[in-house]
């Protein structure tokens, strides 16, 4: 019964991030999670763990207890439970149970690989107890590396603060399947985990409405967002300045005056910085499926 409403209210939240008409929704409508690892943290103080800087993103939900929180030079932070936090960047940063508790490094500690990238950790000495999630992840889409260059080190998302219903919702399920130990429990943890990590980037994008320059702004311009929305699309095109203006549906010369005002950079710029952001992905790609090729006859 559980796993039907689940279903369901994944599918609807997923519609409720893409709205039909504007080009922010475009470019976060593809937005899904790879590549994640899970790992239940079940810990007793005094424990701390330190997590070095990655490429990829961290996320942690206090499923049960207190912890505190600190990243680079930021004063510490309480999590409590229900609090979610994106560290979108993998900046390093420490959890533990006190403000100012000694962590171990990961590789300190003792991890028990309970199945495909999802792990178990008991640590700790026997008192006060606390459960956390912790995940590493990658985003699947590449239009969303823009977001994450413009977001703060990190995002926290209060259980009790937010306003939204369907995440505090969703992080009782996500707390009641951690306590459960059910079979499957690392699959439905993933996909509830695409799901909130969604609404708490969108939290973030709503609270930033404000903006007037910047690549948000942009975004949200009805002709310049559609440019964006389409260089992002499409990266291999060439995209000279006359055919971006045409999907902006403006002059050239008002185009590149707009584009250059919001996002502080001339079109041909931007287009030239986007590809050698994804360069080394598309490679990685190429290398890959050429691999692929050249062993599929031993197969």
């Amino acid at each position: 019964m559980i796993y039907d409403i689940l279903s369901e209210m994944i599918d609807r939240s997923s519609d409720s991030i893409r709205p039909r008409t504007d080009s922010l929704s475009q470019v976060l409508k593809d937005f899904r999670l790879s590549g994640a690892s899970y790992g239940r943290c079940d810990l007793s103080s005094p424990w701390g763990i330190e997590f070095p800087p990655q490429q990829d993103a961290r996320f942690h939900f206090v499923v049960d207890g207190a912890c505190w929180l600190r990243v680079q030079k930021d004063r510490p932070t309480l999590l409590q439970t229900g609090d979610v936090v994106l560290v979108p960047r993998g900046t390093g940063h420490s959890l533990s149970d006190s403000r100012r508790g000694r962590s171990k490094t990961l590789d300190e500690l003792p991890l028990v690989e309970i199945g495909d990238r999802t792990y178990l950790l008991k640590e700790g000495g026997g008192g006060h107890r606390a459960t956390l999630v912790c995940s590493s992840v990658s985003f699947e889409e590449p239009t969303i590396h823009p977001l994450l260059e413009l977001m703060p080190t990190m995002l926290l998302v209060r259980k009790e603060g937010t306003k939204e219903s369907t995440l505090r919702t969703l992080l009782d399920v996500m707390a009641d399947e951690i306590k459960s130990e059910r079979v499957g429990n690392a699959t439905v943890m993933t996909r509830l985990a695409d799901v909130v990590i969604a609404r708490v980037v969108r939290s973030w994008v709503e609270s930033r409405k404000g903006d007037t320059s910047g690549w948000l702004a942009a975004i949200r311009d009805p002709k310049i967002g559609r440019a964006l929305a389409a260089i992002h699309r499409e990266p291999g095109n060439s995209w000279p300045v006359e055919a971006l203006a045409k999907v902006a549906t403006i002059s050239r010369s008002l185009f590149s005056e707009r584009f250059t005002a919001l996002v502080g950079v001339p079109p041909a710029r931007y287009v030239t910085r986007w590809r050698m952001h994804l360069a080394p992905r598309l490679a990685a790609e190429r290398s890959a499926n050429s691999g692929r090729s050249r062993g599929a006859p031993g197969l």
